[in-house]
């Protein structure tokens, strides 16, 4: 059991807005902060956060650590996500040394998936391209950007770029899912899935606001932020989620990434609200 207020760790991509929208207001006994998806997995795992917004991949990884999934919760994608793209300087199969951004694990391990099972490469990976520094100034074969700034990367310097989110979905036919909201095991969620329900139903509804306020932060046009928002990323973990997440344990379990037969363990609260 926890005693306190629940501390809760969240993105500040724009992908994640939607999902605590407002939780200040909705849920002011919860201690919310912010770090890269990579940093909230290692603060779960170390306790320092009660539930986080993390990684699907960590997930898996820290299934042993007894992490319960908050339903029907997620960052997921059914096609093109434009925020997970791979650019590479050479030919697909051709690719031998690879740059991870180091923001997220999941799609660190997204990349290294589709490059095995789409073009039979397994590339070294040579270095993680830390926040802040431009992909254009990597040398490796192929790097991975995720987050905001994927959605500025140039396409005209490299031979090709994938969007991994539409590569998966071409690949698998199944939504890819990115992050998921975890708690550790022992913590008393109280109303806080109730409030998670109240969040996202009104980060949608305000979809427009987000739009406008971070899109310009982002130098991004207003028409791009609320599509990406409203149509390209889904905010649900229903059953063809589940069954991609499933699909991409079974690939990274292949690969040496995430443990075998990782079992998908919920938590089970019977105030919680799903969005219509």
């Amino acid at each position: 059991m926890t005693t306190g207020p629940l501390k809760v760790g969240a993105v500040s991509y724009l992908n994640a807005k939607p999902l605590y929208h407002r939780m200040e207001e909705i849920a002011p006994e919860v201690l919310l902060s912010m770090d890269v998806p990579s940093l909230l997995a290692e603060k779960l795992a170390d306790g320092e956060l009660d539930v986080a917004l993390i990684p699907s991949i960590e997930y898996l990884r820290g299934a042993s650590l007894g992490y319960q999934i908050i339903p029907g919760f997620a960052i997921a994608a059914r096609g093109p996500v434009r925020s997970v793209k791979l650019f590479t300087r050479t030919p697909w199969d051709q690719v031998e040394r690879l740059a991870l951004d180091a923001g997220s694990r999941t799609s660190q391990a997204l990349a290294q998936i589709w490059l095995s099972a789409a073009h039979g490469v397994r590339p070294a990976v040579v270095e993680e391209l830390p926040l802040g520094v431009s992909a254009l100034e990597c040398t490796a074969d192929a790097v991975l950007v995720i987050g905001d700034r994927a959605m500025r990367v140039p396409r005209a310097p490299f031979h090709d770029a994938v969007d991994l989110g539409e590569a998966w979905f071409q690949m698998t036919g199944l939504p890819f899912v990115f992050a998921l909201w975890v708690a550790r095991a022992g913590v008393d969620l109280g109303a806080l899935p109730r409030a998670l329900g109240e969040c996202r139903a009104r980060g949608l509804a305000e979809a427009d606001q987000l739009a406008h306020v971070h899109g310009q932060r982002l130098g991004l046009d207003f028409a791009t932020c609320y599509d990406y928002l409203t149509q390209v990323l889904s905010y649900d973990l229903g059953p063809r989620e589940l069954a991609g997440l499933r699909r991409f344990a079974a690939l990274a379990a292949e690969l040496g990434l995430v443990s075998e037969g990782v079992d998908l363990v919920f938590h089970h609260d019977r105030d919680l609200v799903k969005r219509g």
